[in-house]
């Protein structure tokens, strides 16, 4: 799948959600890369997407004049899954969720106690 029919996918998975969680972000942005630097995945696990910046659980009162965060979802470790288009377009949409929730301030251990690890 090429990057303008994946970028498609994440996009989709954005307008599907309500609009209370539309409402609830504040200075992000959603993008597509190819795959993660080594800084973003130092142990070369193949990470789907990642979160970076401060969730708006640990924004205080000084929070100002920030760059957006990022919320990346990578491409190729979503293809190598070798899912069918429909199953790739679930994965992609939890992976969005996923980092949206770290963007709300709902960390890992809450999001495994949740079903969305």
């Amino acid at each position: 799948m090429d990057r303008h029919a994946f970028e498609a996918l994440v996009d989709r998975s954005l307008e599907q959600l309500p609009d209370w969680v539309l409402d609830a972000l504040d200075n992000v942005v959603v993008v597509v890369e190819d795959r993660p630097t080594a800084e973003q995945d130092p142990d070369g696990e193949d990470l789907l997407g990642i979160y970076e910046g401060v969730s708006l659980y640990d924004r205080g009162v000084e929070y100002s004049m920030a760059l957006p965060d990022r919320i990346v979802i990578f491409r190729l470790p979503h293809l190598s899954l070798g899912l069918s288009v429909p199953d790739l377009e679930q994965e992609v949409r939890t992976t969005v969720l996923h980092e949206i929730a770290h963007h709300l301030g709902i960390d890992d251990q809450r999001l495994h106690e949740l079903g969305w690890d």
